[in-house]
């Protein structure tokens, strides 16, 4: 009966399940971040090296 009792105080314990759906969804947010890190990275680069050419252009007029 005792051994009853420890396996049904195991299944209703929920302590550990936050903690792995922090690291899940902490995981998935990382992950989009880099995804959309590397999508955007050289568009991004591209209009940052088209607004440096229009200041260098309008600066020397």
């Amino acid at each position: 009966m005792k051994l009853l009792n420890i396996f049904k105080s195991f299944k209703n314990d929920e302590s550990g399940a936050v903690t792995v759906d922090w690291v899940v969804l902490t995981g998935a947010v990382v992950g989009l971040g880099i995804i959309i890190a590397n999508t955007m990275g050289s568009s991004i680069q591209t209009a940052a090296d088209n607004v440096g050419s229009d200041v260098i252009t309008n600066s020397n007029n």
